[in-house]
């Protein structure tokens, strides 16, 4: 009994080792291939910083990743807002076509985004809005919102309204209530759909490509444009440095969780 345990135990590991080896390999070429000497990403020639020297004299590719950054920031905040609010709002309240608003909901989230992309150029174009960053934040805007919706719905699942019921008993506003009773207790689910919608508009591709105009390219649409001609290591330089700041962001979070834990369970004992 306890061998065949023993053994499970092991097959479980390795499954498990192979299923992380599948997922991180990649990533690891891709952090290794940004020290490669060569300027061809095919063998790895030798050790070199140079790279990461060269990534900060190449301008259009800064200038993209600034793009990138502004867009991300500024739809993540609008669809964070939006979405928060929209959530909160078909969580509380019964009203006509409710169901048909729930179920349009999901449309943007399961519609090909090549379609999403045209059919946002043909709105811009009707309307007469220059493409530009703009745009950008509002397409980005426009895909991420039913994301933040469905994620913050998700929270509001087990929330308890007697709370509220008791904040406005006491004497506080709608307002006050929102901001100091159901924001906290929604928040870890208003920050999963805002990290959500951050990383959606910073690797999105095809609906920036109908929606952006000539001075506002993207991160994701240079190197796309690159892969023509050959993805230059810097690229693999800026992809790492990347991957080093989402690491210690999410560590960081993670820290911050693990430390708010600690705190609420001694407040109990």
């Amino acid at each position: 009994m306890n061998r065949s345990k023993k053994l499970f135990n092991i097959s479980t590991l390795v499954y498990v080792c192979l299923v992380y080896l599948f997922l991180y390999l990649p990533i690891f070429v891709l952090v290794l291939f940004s020290f490669n000497s060569s300027k061809l990403n095919i063998n790895f020639e030798g050790f070199t910083l140079k790279w990461y020297g060269e990534l900060f004299s190449n301008g259009p590719l800064l200038e993209a990743l600034k793009n990138t950054m502004i867009v991300a920031f500024f739809s993540t905040l609008v669809s964070g807002i939006i979405g928060t609010i929209a959530a909160v709002g078909m969580y509380r309240y019964s009203f006509k076509g409710k169901s048909v608003i729930d179920s349009l909901l999901y449309v943007p989230v399961v519609i090909p985004e090549i379609v999403l992309g045209i059919s946002l150029l043909s709105f811009f174009s009707l309307i007469k809005i220059d493409l530009g960053l703009f745009s950008l934040v509002l397409a980005h805007a426009t895909f991420s919102i039913p994301f933040v919706v469905i994620t913050v719905r998700s929270r509001l699942s087990g929330f308890d309204k007697s709370i509220e019921e008791a904040a406005m008993d006491l004497g506080a506003s709608r307002l006050k209530t929102f901001l100091k009773v159901t924001l906290p207790v929604i928040w870890p689910g208003v920050m999963s759909g805002v990290l959500l919608a951050f990383t959606l508009s910073l690797d999105d591709v095809i609906i920036s490509f109908f929606t952006t105009g000539p001075q506002s390219n993207t991160l994701p649409l240079k190197i796309f444009s690159m892969v023509k001609t050959g993805v230059t290591p810097d690229v693999n330089a800026l992809s790492t440095l990347m991957l080093v700041a989402t690491f210690m962001v999410v560590g960081a979070a993670q820290y911050i969780q693990i430390k708010k834990e600690k705190s609420l369970n001694y407040n109990n004992d």
